[in-house]
């Protein structure tokens, strides 16, 4: 029963705030409930606070005790819906399909896939020596096993 008011608390809370989106829910048997969150624009320490609050303000402690815990995916966490793949457009991902590990710029995302570019060092068609050149690759979501952002220091 407190999941179920909870789900609804965050979705009324989630409506208000569009940019915002759900990534992962939890809710274990000694009523800790952990949220995590992404944003079409990134998330700040405000937004996790303004969702906290609108969970927690709405629960009475009295009828059950609980823990909350609201939190922004991870710079370094995996990728798992199709939506925070917009946001990341321009920025080098690692990618894990069941055949291959890929690493390049995500240029583009669609429905059902995303693509990226890189370059590879090819050996010459003609003559000896390798030549650079621009790769291209559409990868369906249904392929990915596991996307994160490369981040530069």
């Amino acid at each position: 029963m407190l999941k179920d008011k909870v789900e609804l608390l965050l979705s009324k809370a989630l409506e208000e705030n569009p940019s915002l989106f759900l990534v992962d829910f939890k809710m274990g048997g000694d009523n800790s409930i952990k949220v995590v969150l992404d944003g079409d624009q990134g998330i700040s320490l405000q937004d996790c606070m303004d969702i906290s609050r609108a969970i927690e303000h709405n629960l009475d402690r009295e009828e059950e005790d609980f823990s909350l815990e609201v939190t922004s995916a991870g710079a370094t966490s995996p990728l798992q819906l199709p939506r925070q793949y917009n946001k990341n457009i321009g920025r080098k991902l690692q990618v894990k399909t069941g055949s291959e590990q890929l690493e390049g710029t995500l240029v583009s995302t669609s429905t059902d896939s995303i693509t990226l570019e890189w370059k590879a060092r090819e050996p010459k068609p003609v003559g000896k020596g390798k030549v650079t050149v621009q790769k291209k690759q559409e990868i369906a979501f249904s392929d990915i096993l596991e996307a994160k952002v490369k981040l530069k220091f």
